[in-house]
């Protein structure tokens, strides 16, 4: 496990900080690799078809990335990364990331991938994975194609919050929940890319704090869900909170990134792209409301198969504290 987390935490800091198409390259493939045996560790036949998913899809987004590295290279002669000029390798670089982040048309593996894989890898997917391809974003972000991406971003929106809704595993409605923030990032990565890092941010924390608490409550369906409000109930309804905040309700933390990249894109004349994704935000604010009933406002007298858990007294860890007031605070404070 140490060699895997060192490994993953090298490859970003190599693909963040590198000036070179290839250094960059090196670091996603490194952080490809680590993940896998994460994912597959349970040798579960579902662990394995998910990380046989992941590294296909990894390894064809590599390659394209190489790909249109290489033909900017050929045209310009130049290998920064900031300089990405030639058009066809922004619209082979754009689409290279959209598989590696999971943005729709290229989010078929992303649930999959996190249905079959335990909660901790979960979360290090839907985070940590995703940073590298967004500094690469970040960094090319001028000369990429904006309708394009306004395009994508639209329809990750409305995609994330529609497959989401008849889901009843945890995994995948936060694999939705993931795509349809995804969608919010990259409408407004040619605008303001800043905003784009401070969504990102924002979402890792929340999702940190989500995954975290569902892992301390060892569920994983909703059904399992409905049962531990009896196990610890001041976890239970702090998570409520942080569950409205991931859908972006005022005053919470969530509310932030996206009255932010509202207020940006109305600057830009987009009224209607940021009409449309802020009513697409609504199909997600529905399972984050259900995911929520049911594990706060369903009270114990309900009827379900599971049984009761017992209430312990074991303390809540000091980092899901720390991430839940975070996630629930930090616009109210600021």
């Amino acid at each position: 496990k140490l060699i895997f987390t060192t490994s993953l935490l090298l490859g970003t800091t190599i693909t963040i900080s590198s000036n070179h198409w290839i250094m960059a390259w090196a670091g996603l493939e490194i952080n490809t690799l680590a993940i896998l045996p994460l994912i597959s560790k349970s040798h579960h036949p579902r662990a394995i078809e998910a990380a046989t998913k992941y590294f296909l899809t990894q390894a064809a987004a590599s390659a394209l990335v190489l790909f249109s590295s290489m033909t900017n290279a050929w045209h310009t002669g130049q290998w920064d990364i900031t300089q990405l000029t030639h058009p066809t390798s922004c619209l082979i670089l754009t689409s290279a990331i959209a598989m590696k982040l999971g943005l729709v048309p290229f989010h078929f593996w992303f649930p999959e991938v996190l249905q079959g894989s335990p909660l901790t890898t979960g979360l290090l997917l839907s985070t940590v994975m995703k940073f590298p391809p967004i500094t690469l974003f970040f960094m090319t972000s001028p000369s990429l194609n904006q309708t394009l991406l306004v395009l994508m971003a639209i329809l990750s929106a409305a995609l994330g919050g529609w497959m989401g809704l008849n889901q009843t595993q945890i995994r995948k409605i936060l694999a939705f929940s993931s795509i349809s923030h995804l969608g919010w990032m990259t409408i407004i990565i040619s605008y303001s890319p800043k905003l784009t890092l401070l969504n990102f941010y924002l979402y890792t924390l929340m999702t940190a704090a989500v995954f975290l608490t569902l892992n301390s409550f060892k569920t994983l369906k909703l059904s399992t869900l409905m049962t531990t409000w009896t196990k610890t109930p001041a976890l239970s309804a702090m998570l409520f909170l942080t569950l409205l905040s991931l859908a972006g309700l005022p005053p919470l933390t969530g509310f932030l990134p996206k009255w932010l990249i509202v207020q940006e894109l109305t600057k830009q004349d987009m009224v209607t792209a940021a009409v449309t994704i802020s009513m697409l935000s609504l199909l997600g604010l529905f399972f984050y409301l259900r995911l929520a009933y049911c594990a706060t406002i369903t009270l114990p007298p309900h009827t379900t198969n599971h049984m009761k858990q017992w209430r312990t007294n074991k303390p809540v860890s000091a980092m899901i504290a720390i991430l839940i007031t975070m996630s629930t605070m930090l616009l109210p404070i600021s």
